[in-house]
């Protein structure tokens, strides 16, 4: 059934970039900087956070900026790949009334359109590793892999929320304070040994954590991605997307007569 619904997908490949595109184009559409803004607004938050955190509470830690930049754009990634999803049935409800394909599909070029604005936000970071004359070891063949998981992760709650969202509307508000209580549960503005050891094995127990953690040391600091880390990021993602398709589908049927 899975290798059928696979299939079925690759069959649709153009429309799915094709929605993924036409929805990435129209974000910025009316907006009188464009697509510049996928540069500006790490820039603008990254510049705030840099300041506090520097300066006035004074946190050590080398390469801070990259440290930041890289723990701001991975983290805008997953949030955007979920809110869009969450919202990518609802938002298409005229198509799902009157026309027949996976629903499925809006999901995943929604995600496609979060990677793309997050690709654009990557120029940055790769001026300030240019800048920083930061060096680049061959761990560096880890990030696609960490970046992998973290997409996989990111589509299966984007399945899961846009079902429930159709059902439930409350969801999207809920999840908006999920992830605004999240940002400062990961560690995107500190390093993780300002925690007791306990504590830390808790915060671990977040894939996003994991995978913003590994993704530095692979890329900024030249270390090997740990093998328990991408043990526990994999099996993360196939739960991840395992659990957000089966319920997905479940509730598939009814997502015309709801809307």
């Amino acid at each position: 059934m899975i290798t059928k619904h696979l299939n079925e997908l690759y069959a649709y490949r153009n429309l799915i970039w094709q929605l993924a595109w036409s929805e990435f184009k129209l974000r910025y559409k009316n907006s009188i900087l464009g697509y510049f803004w996928s540069l500006l607004e790490p820039m603008l938050m990254l510049t705030v956070l840099y300041v506090v955190f520097s300066n006035l509470m004074r946190v050590q830690v080398e390469y801070f900026q990259l440290f930041l930049l890289l723990g701001i754009i991975l983290w805008n990634f997953f949030s955007r790949a979920t809110s869009i999803g969450m919202n990518a049935i609802v938002g298409k409800a005229n198509m799902v009334k009157k026309i027949y394909f996976p629903r499925d599909i809006f999901v995943i070029s929604s995600c496609i359109t979060a990677l793309l604005m997050s690709i654009f936000e990557s120029f940055i970071f790769i001026m300030f590793m240019a800048f920083f004359k930061v060096s680049i070891s061959t761990n560096i063949a880890y990030a696609p892999l960490i970046l992998f998981f973290l997409f996989v992760i990111s589509l299966g709650l984007s399945l899961l929320l846009s079902a429930l969202n159709v059902f439930y509307r409350d969801v999207q508000f809920i999840w908006q304070v999920v992830l605004q209580a999240g940002f400062f549960a990961t560690p995107i503005l500190y390093t993780l040994d300002i925690f007791p050891e306990n504590l830390q094995k808790i915060i671990l127990l977040n894939p996003i954590a994991r995978i913003i953690i590994s993704a530095r040391d692979t890329i900024i600091y030249s270390a090997p991605a740990g093998t328990e880390d991408l043990l526990f990021m994999c099996i993360s993602s196939i739960v991840s997307l395992l659990i957000g398709y089966l319920i997905f589908s479940r509730f598939e049927p009814r997502f015309a007569e709801e809307i």
